[in-house]
């Protein structure tokens, strides 16, 4: 086997840990090698153009799948019947795809056949102009086959052709489009957008769990406001919360956005919230009408179904909406314990971030409460648990919660200050339910 110019057997990748980009190139450059023409191709090259550092590259090859492995032995297929191999090259996984046309779209998602072509088919078969690029690997050269270069320096977001038939190849398509167009700080080009209002209904066809995910990119960005702007104003709101929304607020929103590229508290489901609050401000003009306003549980219900949320984050999502009515209710009133389990709960802080987005002075003013009386968010260990209350002699039952939870809210009030303080407070409580240890043994 003969050995390449960095001394590795060829079809074997270097063992050391390369910068991303030069992984890239010397991946493209093996293919180039064996007589394969090959480029960077879609958003690596778009963000080239903007001055981004790219976070991944594709590679886009006249080279055949089996042709692939030839140059590459360990290559595995990820989508061989669209022709894409994922390589392993410098330390960085690359997915290297063969040059190809689409057959008939028959289900609004995926090519009922894929034909290997060459590079200007493989381009005009890509969504937006933006993403239709590609770049010689070593040259640099820009190649361009559907005026892409334009649309980057008028940062104008364009369908590659004929933008209804982009939308009936894949429907997703339509919320991919609000998506690049807030990241990239692009206008939304009038006949792509005109298509996206007229073909809107049909996102709800989209298997929930591809809505879902690229909700979660878009909410994770800092641009979601206007993201979640282009999304209502192209009438595609109907596929998250099943109703379009009849007007618009962008106060929570724009308030969270402002934080800059970090998440708010709680992560993107907490930029959820804050759309849905939105939308129901909008609505009811600040106060929603209770016979139309559907309840958290029922939102958090909905969402889930509509989105596919992990458990996770659904628990996130009715957390912090649960803490948010409680901050702005009774929670001042409440007693210390009572508060002190409130400030515990998972999605505490993402209430905080909500509260703040709309009443910042309030927001302000718990915050500094709840780092004075909890920093850690997390309750005290307890003096005592489960095991000491078996160790005094307490036959485990329904009532080692009740009498723990009472010795925990005595702890953190201050009115016991040890283990033994908070059995003599438990062995109270037994006698008052009329048992003692004794009764358990």
């Amino acid at each position: 086997m003969s050995a390449d110019a960095t001394g590795h057997a060829a079809g074997d990748a270097p063992r050391e840990r390369l910068p991303l980009g030069d992984a890239a190139r010397a991946a493209a450059g093996r293919l180039l090698d064996a007589g394969h023409e090959t480029y960077f191709a879609g958003g690596c090259v778009r963000d080239r153009l903007l001055g981004v550092e790219p976070k991944d590259y594709d590679i886009a090859t006249a080279a055949l799948p089996d042709e692939i492995r030839a140059v590459f032995p360990k290559a595995r297929g990820v989508g061989e019947a669209f022709g894409v191999v994922l390589v392993r090259h410098g330390g960085h996984s690359f997915e290297v795809a063969t040059f190809r046309e689409d057959g008939p779209y028959h289900d609004g998602r995926r090519p009922s056949e894929v034909r290997y072509s060459n590079a200007r088919e493989d381009a005009l078969r890509r969504d937006f102009t933006a993403n239709g690029l590609f770049e010689h690997p070593r040259t640099g050269e820009v190649v361009d086959f559907v005026e892409g270069r334009a649309d980057i320096a008028a940062r104008v977001l364009r369908a590659i052709g004929d933008p209804h038939e982009r939308i009936r190849e894949d429907r997703l398509r339509m919320l991919r489009a609000p998506r690049f167009a807030a990241r990239l700080g692009f206008e939304l080009d009038a006949r792509t957008a005109e298509a996206i209002r007229a073909h809107a209904d049909e996102l709800a066809s989209v298997s929930p769990e591809r809505v879902g995910d690229e909700l979660r990119r878009m909410l994770s960005h800092h641009a979601r406001a206007r993201a979640i702007a282009l999304i209502e104003s192209l009438g595609l709101d109907g596929a998250v919360f099943g109703v379009r929304a009849p007007a618009r607020e962008r106060r929570r929103l724009e308030a969270l956005e402002s934080r800059g590229a970090a998440l708010p508290a709680g992560g993107w489901t907490t930029v959820l919230a804050a759309w849905w609050l939105d939308r129901l401000a909008a609505a009811g003009g600040g106060a929603v009408p209770a016979p139309t306003a559907p309840t958290c549980t029922e939102f958090v219900r909905s969402v889930r179904r509509r989105l596919v949320l992990s458990n996770h984050e659904s628990d996130a999502l009715a957390s912090a909406l649960a803490c948010r009515e409680a901050l702005l209710g009774p929670f001042r009133s409440w007693p210390i314990a009572a508060r002190a389990r409130t400030i515990a709960r998972a999605g505490f802080d993402a209430a905080l971030a909500l509260v703040a987005a709309e009443d910042p002075a309030l927001g302000a003013a718990l915050r500094a409460e709840a780092d004075r009386e909890l920093p850690a968010r997390a309750l005290p260990a307890p003096f005592i648990d489960g095991d000491a209350l078996v160790k005094a002699g307490y036959r485990p039952g329904p009532a080692f919660k009740r009498w723990l939870d009472l010795a925990m809210d005595a702890q953190l009030e201050g009115r016991v200050r040890s283990a033994a303080d908070a059995l003599l407070l438990v062995a109270a409580a037994a006698e008052t339910d009329g048992r003692s240890p004794a009764d358990h043994r």
